[in-house]
């Protein structure tokens, strides 16, 4: 894994951050029906319940991943993506071990997300499990997807 990476918190001001988060979404939706895609917006991003870190390599954006508050004790990984030009680089490793970090910071006692559970999420479930994320039903608002793989962790 690069160790050069920097992560900042990030308040989605910038152009390479919003190009980044619409190209997530837009992917998302290339593979998952409208119904079964949970990727957040830009504007959805800025709640106050939502944290956003962008990681650097230099000036260039390597990737972004966000933390939403559910409730005092339970937060929930969004908006987790590597820029594809550092796909395979350590990015979302590094990225995940900062969320949660912060999610043991705030006190939470768990911490969740959804991702798909098609072939194209082979690689976010492996890094999720290479974590100890364990699979779970759904929970906050969810419903059950047979296209959503849900997972949590104990912290």
């Amino acid at each position: 894994m690069t160790s050069n990476f920097r992560i900042q918190l990030d308040d989605l001001s910038g152009q390479a951050i919003c190009d980044l988060i619409t190209f997530h979404l837009n992917d998302m939706a290339s593979v998952s029906p409208p119904e079964s895609c949970h990727a957040l917006s830009v504007d959805t991003l800025k709640q106050d319940n939502i944290s956003v870190w962008s990681v650097w390599d230099g000036e260039q954006l390597a990737g972004c991943g966000a933390l939403m508050e559910l409730d005092a004790q339970h937060g929930e990984i969004k908006s987790m993506r590597t820029a594809p030009a550092y796909v395979g680089q350590g990015v979302a490793a590094q990225l995940l071990q900062h969320i949660l970090q912060v999610a043991k910071e705030r006190s939470y006692q768990r911490l969740s997300l959804e991702t798909g559970s098609t072939i194209e999420f082979v690689a976010a479930r492996r890094l999720y499990d290479k974590f100890g994320f364990t699979e779970c039903g759904p929970f906050a608002d969810y419903i059950p997807d047979p296209l959503s793989t849900f997972m949590t962790i104990t912290l």
